[in-house]
């Protein structure tokens, strides 16, 4: 169990980094790109900030997802998950919590779905503060406007 835990820090702290690298990219350049000298929202850019800033945010939840189906792929016993598409999929119903539990993995291997689970909680709020982060600039860059 031990190794396994220390398994899934690890693939946090790298699902972390990736998190951390993409959004911090993405403010740059969102701001670089559509922020007036004023350091305010340019007229014409809150669709497209708004909408392309959930599109990255859900690209990194992508690869964070492949990352932990390619980690069970590596990893697992053979036949735990009987195809990558398969480890695609319960990497996915694990990092949303959604837990249809039509898959499960073996007792020695359910602490890793369940850190995974976790990774999931944490990066969602982290994109769920990001995109709220937006959202506000943008209605405080309306009312401005007005």
């Amino acid at each position: 169990m031990l190794e396994v835990t220390l398994l899934g820090i690890v693939v946090v702290a790298i699902t972390v980094v990736i998190h951390a690298i993409g959004t911090t990219r993405w403010i740059r350049y969102v701001t670089h790109r559509f922020a007036g000298h004023d350091g305010q929202w340019k007229q014409r850019a809150l669709l497209p900030v708004l909408t392309s800033t959930a599109i990255v945010l859900l690209t990194l939840h992508i690869i964070e997802v492949m990352l932990w189906a390619v980690v069970y792929e590596l990893f697992l016993p053979a036949g735990e998950l009987q195809s990558f598409e398969e480890a695609v999929y319960f990497s996915v119903v694990t990092f949303t919590t959604l837990g249809y539990g039509d898959i499960t993995l073996g007792s020695e291997w359910r602490m890793l779905s369940g850190i995974e689970a976790l990774d999931g909680i944490l990066l969602m709020g982290w994109t769920t503060a990001l995109l709220f982060a937006v959202v506000q600039r943008s209605w405080k860059y309306a009312a401005e406007k007005k």
